[in-house]
């Protein structure tokens, strides 16, 4: 029995209950694939439902205003990949008659597609016998094949050993059942070698040591910044304003402020940020509170002020709304923000 077949018949048995499993559908599929980008299964499900309830069809996301996607993934992080997948959807209807393509270099063409996402959707939509790999199933791929490192060579080895075992009939269920492999069996820490359906022919469960493979990386420590925020008031409304749509949390909606440079206090920075972001000053009230939050390659400690506008008008360069509390879930704010939100509900809104 070969490791093509060991892995198809555990998958058969044993492959997670998942509503985007339930479908050859190129738009769920790559709908899932999108959103399962660095993103826990358990996190996106939800996601991926309402979603769909939403939006039933890459059309639907064509047609869509941006500001209304990004509120619907709200809080699943990593906001790049909604504004791709909404260009690409624009793509699509407009030049391909609202079709998904069905060949390699048109859809790998599509903005956010990488090739992980192609492979994983050409495999499991349209049956094309491209290995899909991912974290989990270099992983696996590195214990099997008693590989420590991912150079460059032995990722052609990998590459070129999953192309040969790939089933080129059911080429979407070997990938799905490699990743549930990786997910499943083969933790990055003690991995389930017993239960393991290729263990026979593992290099690494034979060394008796499969932990070492693939050799661990050494983690830099993340630089941690403090950052400072004003909720700035005109009667019953407050300030906010949409960050650049093509930086991190793009098209998002914040209050004014920014990073504390060395030597500031945080009043000093935030008067800064605030004059340099809307045109004028304002009068810091008082203290709100602080939040801890991390990021994949930075944490931050946000403080945040009661602000009231000193007579002179907010001139932002960027798009700007004043709201009132209750107007918030119409916006998409990150995830930092809603903590803040979080310490303003607890506390009193108002100065």
């Amino acid at each position: 029995m070969s490791v093509t077949i060991s892995v198809l018949d555990w998958y058969d048995k044993s492959k997670r209950d998942l509503p985007f499993r339930n479908t050859v559908n190129p738009y769920c599929v790559w709908l899932s694939e999108v959103m399962l980008q660095q993103t826990q299964v358990e996190t996106v499900i939800p996601y991926y439902n309402k979603w769909l309830e939403k939006y039933p069809s890459i059309k639907s996301v064509a047609l869509a205003k941006q500001s209304e996607l990004l509120k619907c993934w709200e809080g699943l992080g990593y906001y790049a990949r909604c504004r791709n997948f909404h260009k690409s959807a624009k793509i699509i209807v407009k030049y391909n008659h609202g079709i998904i393509p069905d060949n390699w270099d048109e859809f790998r063409s599509l903005p956010g597609v990488g090739d992980y996402t192609a492979a994983a959707v050409l495999s499991i939509a349209f049956k094309q016998p491209f290995p899909a790999i991912d974290g989990n199933i270099r992983r696996v791929m590195a214990r099997i094949l008693g590989r420590r490192k991912f150079s460059k060579r032995n990722m052609d080895i990998i590459r070129s050993t999953l192309y040969k075992w790939i089933h080129t009939e059911k080429p979407g269920d070997f990938n799905q059942a490699m990743m549930d492999l990786g997910a499943c069996v083969c933790f990055p820490t003690n991995p389930d070698c017993m239960n393991c359906p290729v263990n026979r022919y593992c290099k690494a469960f034979a060394s008796g040591n499969p932990m070492n493979y693939p050799s661990k990386k050494q983690h830099k420590k993340i630089p941690h910044h403090t950052i400072v925020a004003g909720i700035i008031w005109c009667g019953n409304q407050f300030f906010i304003q949409k960050r650049d749509p093509s930086g991190m949390l793009g098209g998002l909606w914040e209050f004014p402020g920014g990073k504390v440079e060395s030597g500031e206090s945080l009043v000093e920075a935030l008067k800064r940020e605030i004059e340099e972001e809307c045109g004028t000053g304002t009068n810091i009230i008082k203290q709100v509170g602080s939040i801890n939050h991390a990021y994949s390659h930075f944490s931050i400690t946000l403080h945040l002020f009661h602000c009231k506008t000193n007579g002179q008008v907010l001139k932002p360069e960027r798009e700007h709304h004043w709201i009132t509390p209750s107007e918030i879930k119409q916006y998409a704010f990150p995830k930092a923000n809603h903590k803040l939100f979080t310490i303003l509900n607890n506390n009193d809104w108002r100065i």
